[in-house]
């Protein structure tokens, strides 16, 4: 059986996401209002640090790693690392990111994701 190159790509991106999906990355599918999904959303917080992808089609995704104590994921203060382009390519290079742990030898971020307002999330930071 022969695949077309873009069922190779979809194949591709299918397996990168679930390799995502076995390093502790939780997924969102953001709607519209007919209920639509128009954007995924894959976080994972680990180590110090908060990876993010947002995928809106085949050909388009961007991901960031930012510090664990940024207030809005979607428009932090301060990046790491941000990548671009289509979705395969940037799954590619999300995963080859490192692991990061903090140099310092602080251990990771305790908290959660909670979902907020408008489809936005909100990490809440464990106490005592």
């Amino acid at each position: 059986m022969m695949f077309s190159s873009e069922e190779v790509d979809l194949l591709r991106v299918d397996s990168r996401l679930r390799d995502l999906i076995k390093r502790g990355y939780r997924f969102v599918h953001r709607r519209d209002a007919e209920g639509n999904v128009h954007t995924v959303v894959g976080i994972r917080p680990h180590h110090t640090v908060v990876d993010i992808i947002r995928i809106t089609d085949r050909d388009s995704a961007v991901a960031t790693r930012i510090p664990g104590g940024e207030q809005d994921i979607f428009e932090p203060s301060v990046v790491l690392w941000r990548g671009a382009g289509p979705t395969g390519e940037v799954l590619e290079e999300l995963l080859t990111l490192p692991e990061k742990p903090d140099p310092c030898g602080r251990r990771a971020i305790p908290g959660c994701w909670v979902p907020g307002e408008g489809g936005r999330a909100t990490w809440l930071a464990a106490t005592g």
